[in-house]
């Protein structure tokens, strides 16, 4: 999103709409007045611990406080975070691991952000031993040094973590099993087609099929706003069985910003639309992994809608877990653009369908 956008986005989190509006002005003035330089992520440090403070969201619906089903979704619970350390926020990617507890997750400005999720029986109360270090390069620099920005998609394999950069049209590997957030990313090939992506809606997205489903072992790369000729949205099978290019049925002008392989066996894909006057907001789309090969294009039901009635933001990242009880649990966070017009949400579904 660009800074007027991201500004035009916070007017509907206000009262009065004369103060919203000079508000979105000043951020889109102060943004373009700044030097290049002045624009660029700062280098984060060493890895370092960090407070996250955690402000429970006990209702998804703003208008009916008591609704706990929305489409194929029960809302578990969310929480708003924030915290003193500059380099929080921009969160655009997160994992969290079978326990429910554990995560990781990518921020626009190249850091990594690990901790804990916190419950109070199944709604998240708060974030612990949050930790947050700069994403490293094949050389051992943060990845910023060399320009690199905009780090959007996170999937994990095992020991091994993909990073997708959206202005470079890079995907990162890192062994992460062996050297953890010291790791050190090294490029993997990517289809000709995926370096001419849009500067700035480029890869958004990476799902890796575990074994046993239809294209295992295939890293899916999926773009924000990459269209084909026909306006669809282009997907990248990278590695495994069938390599090529596919593509997503667009509609409704919704973006996509990330996806996640449900147990079952069908991909989960997040997606967002922005309007200056309804604001942003939020879809969930779920398409057979079957349906997924070279030369196609492929589209899926929607599972849940949302826009500013409810509590929602600039929904970016999503992940997927099975809980002990067998549950199936959607974890979505939202990306702040470290504006102080936006918020950095957490907020987590139990999806109801098979």
């Amino acid at each position: 999103m660009t800074a007027l956008q991201r500004a035009a986005l916070a007017v509907t989190h206000k009262a009065s709409q004369w103060r919203a509006t000079i508000a979105l002005l000043i951020a889109a003035l102060a943004f373009t007045a700044l030097p290049a330089s002045a624009q660029r992520p700062r280098e984060a440090a060493a890895p370092v611990a960090i407070e996250i403070v955690a402000k429970p969201i006990p209702a998804f619906e703003t208008r009916d406080v008591g609704l706990r089903r929305f489409g194929a979704l029960e809302y578990r619970g969310g929480i708003e975070l924030t915290s003193p350390h500059k380099d929080f926020g921009g969160l655009s990617a997160i994992r969290v691991q079978p326990d429910g507890a554990r995560f990781l997750a990518v921020t626009d400005k190249g850091n990594w952000l690990r901790g804990r999720i916190t419950y109070q029986g199944d709604a998240p109360t708060g974030i612990a031993d949050a930790e947050l270090a700069p994403i490293l390069g094949p050389d051992g620099r943060p990845i910023t040094a060399r320009g690199w920005y905009d780090t959007e998609a996170l999937e994990i394999d095992g020991d091994t973590v993909y990073v997708g950069v959206e202005r470079v049209h890079q995907i990162l590997r890192f062994d992460f099993g062996k050297q953890g957030l010291s790791a050190r990313g090294q490029p993997i090939p990517v289809p000709p087609r995926f370096k001419t992506l849009p500067r700035n809606k480029g890869i958004e997205s990476l799902a890796m099929v575990p074994k046993g489903l239809p294209l295992a072992g295939t890293l899916i790369a999926i773009s924000e706003q990459g269209l084909d000729e026909a306006g669809n949205i282009l997907g990248f099978l990278i590695g495994g069985r069938t390599p090529g290019e596919f593509t997503i049925r667009r509609s409704d002008d919704f973006d996509i910003t990330d996806a996640a392989v449900l147990p079952a066996g069908d991909l989960l894909i997040l997606e967002r639309h922005f309007s200056y006057l309804r604001g942003v907001r939020l879809r969930l789309r779920r398409i057979a992994l079957a349906d997924i090969r070279p030369g196609a294009t492929v589209d899926g039901a929607v599972l849940m809608q949302a826009d500013m009635g409810y509590q929602i933001d600039n929904m970016e990242g999503l992940s997927v877990h099975r809980a002990q009880d067998g549950a199936v649990i959607l974890t979505i966070v939202s990306d702040d653009n470290f504006s102080l017009l936006q918020r950095t949400l957490l907020l987590q579904f139990t999806l109801l369908e098979p």
